[in-house]
């Protein structure tokens, strides 16, 4: 008779696998919140929807596409829906939105719904500049102040040509006749731009910009007369054949009656993986605390890049960095090693320690593309630019936000001033009635060879599906700084939606102290979402600004920019705010970081359960056009202040 050892021995491999598969299955199971916790955490939230208004106009659900790409025009007409919220008609409160309707293929300014009604809705019109419907579209708006007056300008970008800067005439009331569309890049190149930022590259005082494109540059994408092959990417992981990247620095401008701007383009030395990328979001922060922007690219079809900016008042330098590998870190969780498709990035100070987190949204379907959304969170080490290591590493699994769907633009903010960041995330690829995922994954496995070549690719046009169950998220933390998409539970999202969502704005567009934001759609309405949560919490608020004209000191006025002298935001001044319990926790004045959703430049902190009259300290670093870090320190008490910054203490040396 065999013994039991000889008898169990031809299953004891197969046991260990199924033990091994079982342990791995349970390990892969998102977390479980209780249902009464669950219920306990969506009851501080209550948005109430509405959509934004639609404009008279030819209305289309496709995209006239080149010859060579028509099989696949569902693909290349699934971006473009964006919105941004701000201060475009001089009242001091980010209430008005300028967004782009796929629908009609327009770039419409109206007043956020709810705030009155101060103007007529209205477009931003590019004639009589050359812009060609039939071969052209509009990508996204990225309001900022270009003419450094106290009225906001807006950028527009677009497939098929370079921005136009609609810039505002001073005295003007808004309206269409408000604003002079300007070339800022001579001779109007075809670009194909899916993200754009205003950031001070060398800390001198100006807002200079940084374009990121798609599709190569001086490709026809849209253009049904095109002859020839149009070009795709060149794999799936590693494509480097994508859109150039534009540094376009702000060297001159005029306010008045007839504004003006220049930018002078600037040739930066990138490696070609860096500047072909196939980018559809772009960030920039100060991430190393010398108060010059990072750069953070999140690329479709390649590696994420994050770039150290080494730049000096006369010169931009980047080094390219990535993060640190370990044994138990596979190369996609590393920074800079991945090949996920980022699709929207963001910053934030998620654990109140003084620094930020960056969080990208990628393809993370959890039967398709088995895929990550990231969230680099900064750990002990220093920055080491001799090895180009970057002090950050993934916790988006053991955070519990690696998966949530086809995943586009994404906020971080405290919408119940809690004093923990929430996560709103735009979901979804194609709206349709036919299932193509099927010969998605045949696509994604197929050789990187054929794919640049759009007559091997599968169907996938208009009505076709990819992804369109997907809702979008709303992830919030518990207690013990897991995340859990509450959309749902508050009534955020519909289970029967026909929409797929693209671009996110954020603001408090009324002055409460509460964030509200806006959804961009794609091919159907955007909404815009009040907040009306029943939160008691407090809140400060800050508009960091510089004067227009010079200011000698730093001055403090409560409430909003319309009570205090003319201003602009200053982009990328940093602050810090300490709680009485020691509590620190960072933010960035905003240039227009993300996919196609720009958040108003307002600096908003949540203080939690804090009495109205508790002090709290504030620390404010900029740079205002010289080698040194500019510093102040105030106590502020919980409410909405006004901050032009003048001139301050050196912070040479400050950690």
């Amino acid at each position: 008779m065999k013994s039991l050892t000889t008898w169990f021995r031809p299953f004891s491999a197969r046991l260990f696998a199924l033990c091994a598969v079982g342990i791995l299955y349970h390990a892969a199971q998102l977390p479980i919140l209780p249902a009464g916790e669950r219920r306990e955490m969506a009851a501080r939230f209550h948005f109430v929807a509405t959509p934004l208004p639609q404009l008279p106009g030819k209305t289309e659900t496709v995209r006239s596409t080149a010859p060579s790409l028509r099989q696949i025009d569902g693909w290349i007409s699934a971006v473009g829906a964006a919105a941004a919220l701000y201060d475009l008609d001089g009242d001091g409160l980010p209430n008005d939105v300028c967004y782009v309707d796929t629908r009609t293929n327009q770039v419409i300014v109206a007043p956020v719904p709810g705030t009155g009604d101060r103007y007529r809705p209205f477009l931003l019109n590019p004639a009589p500049l050359l812009y060609d419907t039939s071969t052209m579209a509009p990508m996204g708006c990225l309001p900022g102040h270009m003419t450094e007056g106290a009225l906001a300008d807006v950028l527009v970008y677009y497939w098929g040509r370079s921005p136009v800067a609609f810039l505002r005439k001073s005295q003007e009331p808004l309206g269409a006749d408000a604003f002079v569309p300007v070339e800022i890049v001579p001779d109007h190149p075809r670009w194909y731009t899916n993200a754009a930022v205003f950031a001070d590259l060398t800390g001198s005082g100006h807002a200079d910009l940084v374009i990121a494109n798609y599709f190569q540059d001086g490709a026809r994408i849209l253009d049904a007369a095109a002859s020839g092959s149009e070009t795709m990417q060149h794999g799936m992981p590693r494509a480097y054949n994508g859109g150039g990247k534009h540094f376009l620095r702000w060297s001159g401008a005029s306010a008045g009656p007839d504004p003006s701007v220049t930018f002078n383009e600037v040739q930066v030395d990138l490696d070609p993986e860096v500047s072909a990328g196939w980018t559809l979001a772009l960030g920039a922060a100060d991430l190393n605390g010398d108060q010059l922007p990072e750069l953070y690219f999140a690329n479709d079809f390649g590696p994420d890049r994050l770039l150290l900016n080494r730049s000096t008042p006369n010169k931009l330098r980047f080094v390219l960095m990535h993060g640190a590998k370990d044994l138990t870190t596979p190369n996609s969780k590393v920074l800079g090693r991945d090949s996920f498709k980022g699709m929207g990035v963001d910053f934030g100070d998620i654990d109140g320690t003084g620094r930020l987190a960056i969080f990208v949204s990628n393809i993370t379907e959890p039967y398709a593309l088995e895929e990550s959304n990231f969230l680099w969170v900064a750990n002990d080490r220093a920055w080491d630019e001799k090895r180009q290591l970057a002090p950050y590493a993934d916790r988006a699994e053991q955070r519990g936000v690696a998966r949530s769907g086809w995943a586009w633009d994404a906020k971080l903010a405290d919408f119940d001033n809690s004093g923990r960041l929430e996560i709103v995330q735009a979901m979804g690829f194609l709206q349709g009635k036919v299932n193509r995922w099927p010969e998605l994954q045949e696509l994604a496995m197929a050789n990187d060879e054929l794919l640049s070549n759009p007559r091997v690719w599968p169907r996938l046009r208009a009505g076709d599906a990819i992804s369109d169950h997907d809702h979008n998220a709303f992830f919030v933390q518990s207690q013990d700084g897991t995340y859990f998409d509450l959309a749902r539970d508050i009534g955020l999202e519909p289970v029967d939606r026909d929409y797929v969502s693209r671009g996110i704005a954020v603001a408090d567009v009324d002055g409460s102290g509460r964030l509200s934001f806006v959804v961009a759609n794609q091919w159907a309405p955007s909404t815009f979402y009040r907040n009306e949560g029943p939160t008691k919490n407090a809140f400060l608020g800050l508009h960091l600004r510089y004067p227009v004209g010079k200011a000698t000191s730093v001055e403090v006025t409560p409430g909003h920019p319309s009570t205090a002298g003319p201003s602009r935001p200053a982009i990328g001044a940093t602050i810090f705010v300490t709680l009485p319990g020691g509590k620190r926790m960072e933010a960035q004045v905003d240039g227009g970081n993300g996919h196609s959703g720009k958040r108003s430049p307002d600096l908003h902190f949540g203080l939690g359960p804090l009495p109205a009259t508790a002090p709290v300290k504030v620390e404010i670093r900029w740079r205002n056009g010289g080698e040194q870090l500019q510093r102040t320190m105030l106590t502020l008490t919980p409410g909405w202040y006004t901050v032009r910054l003048g001139a301050g203490n050196s912070a040479q040396g400050v950690e």
